[in-house]
């Protein structure tokens, strides 16, 4: 797990310069995490209308970043299996997305973006 942050915070300025990304990103991202968290909420109190609503933002989520990073001028990096998939989602979004807000890095990039 620690190559995998490392290696997707190596590059992670690098995907993330488009306005509108960054953008699509600083209020989808929070949005992911805390339906994440009602998800496993709902899920442990047999709540099913909040967690079929959890899901669903987790997806809008999701999808609206993976427009976000259409429009990037560096594409990401294809996922090579699903098990990729989840693995590098969920270092970006718990991880490495908030390191980048906190580090300053998400601030310098929207500056300077175009």
């Amino acid at each position: 797990m620690l190559k995998l942050i490392q290696w997707q915070w190596n590059e992670y300025h690098d995907f993330h310069r488009s306005r509108k990304n960054l953008l699509i990103h600083i209020f989808a991202v929070p949005l992911l995490l805390i339906a994440n968290i009602n998800l496993v909420w709902a899920l442990t109190q047999s709540a099913w209308i909040h967690a079929i609503i959890s899901a669903g933002l987790m997806l809008l989520s999701l999808v609206l970043q993976g427009k976000g990073h259409k429009i990037e001028e560096t594409p990401s990096i294809p996922f090579s299996s699903p098990l990729n998939a989840i693995s590098r989602l969920f270092v970006e979004q718990w991880i490495n997305f908030p390191r980048f807000v906190v580090s300053g890095g998400w601030w310098q990039a929207f500056r300077s973006s175009k």
